[in-house]
């Protein structure tokens, strides 16, 4: 029940954050650019003499940047407006007034974790429905299972919100900020890596891909989900960046799906022993 009652606290703190308001406005301002940028691919398409399954495919591939740049915009909306909850808190002492209370630390963490992934969960519907609608309004296109790679891009900033809260409690603001958004370079960069790799059959190139996913797996997990939306046929073309040579495997969301078990677990333990 502590755990609960301090979700919807921390919900309820996010919201009044002006880096949230600040993100929504980015994403209604990223809509509209997509919906007009969406508007005359239909319309210069429709006046050209592409065959009409090159023009739904190039079609899904602007949909998948619509999509790509939600996943862009929830990372960096999760990472930013989480960094400080428990290192900020920590350093300014504010944590001792919730630490004294009938509340264990153990309910702390966990209710603060809940509050904000309530609130990247309702970012994301919005942010995703959002695009999937604009894509069926506009071009008459869909997402193949939209609701798997929504999960996935949920499951992502999940991953990357327990990473903030277990290096929050050992690690200063800034130091936080850096170690969540270093390590997420290091799996976005090894994912393109991988990516080249595979389309330029180097294995040692696909290598390095695969182990940056294994040291922070929030990349693979967006582009399993840009696998589980697009067409089948567009990832035998290879016409799009979003092609996926080298398509990451159930194993990997499984991989981090344990990976967040664990940080989430070393946050737990480093919270219960840090000195308030």
């Amino acid at each position: 029940m502590g755990a609960w009652i301090m979700a919807g606290v921390t919900f309820r703190e996010a919201a009044r954050k002006k880096l949230l308001w600040t993100a929504l406005l980015a994403g209604v301002a990223f809509l509209a650019l997509f919906s007009t940028g969406l508007h005359y691919q239909v319309k210069d398409l429709t006046h050209s003499s592409v065959p009409p399954l090159i023009r739904n495919q190039l079609l899904s591939a602007m949909l998948q940047v619509g999509f790509y740049a939600v996943d862009l915009l929830a990372v960096i909306m999760t990472i930013l407006t989480s960094i400080d909850t428990l290192s900020g808190e920590i350093a300014s002492g504010t944590i001792q007034a919730i630490a004294t209370k009938p509340i264990s630390r153990w309910q702390i963490l966990i209710g603060k974790w809940m509050g904000f992934a309530g609130m990247i969960a309702a970012y994301i519907a919005v942010m995703f429905g959002g695009v999937t609608f604009v894509g069926r309004w506009i071009a008459a296109i869909a997402p193949r299972h939209a609701f798997r790679g929504g999960m996935l891009i949920f499951l992502e900033c999940l991953l990357l919100l327990t990473i903030t809260f277990c290096s929050g409690t050992r690690f200063s603001t800034l130091t936080n900020g850096v170690i969540a958004l270093g390590l997420h370079g290091i799996a976005f960069i090894g994912g393109w890596l991988e990516q080249i790799g595979a389309a330029a059959n180097s294995p040692r190139l696909v290598t390095v891909g695969v182990v940056s996913s294994v040291i922070m797996p929030s990349e693979a997990l967006w582009r399993r989900a840009s696998v589980e939306m697009q067409p089948s046929f567009a990832r035998v073309l290879q016409l799009t960046p979003f092609a996926n040579a080298s398509a990451p495997s159930g194993i990997m969301i499984v991989y981090a799906v344990a990976y967040l078990l664990a940080a989430m677990a070393l946050a737990l333990y480093y919270f219960h022993h840090r000195d308030l």
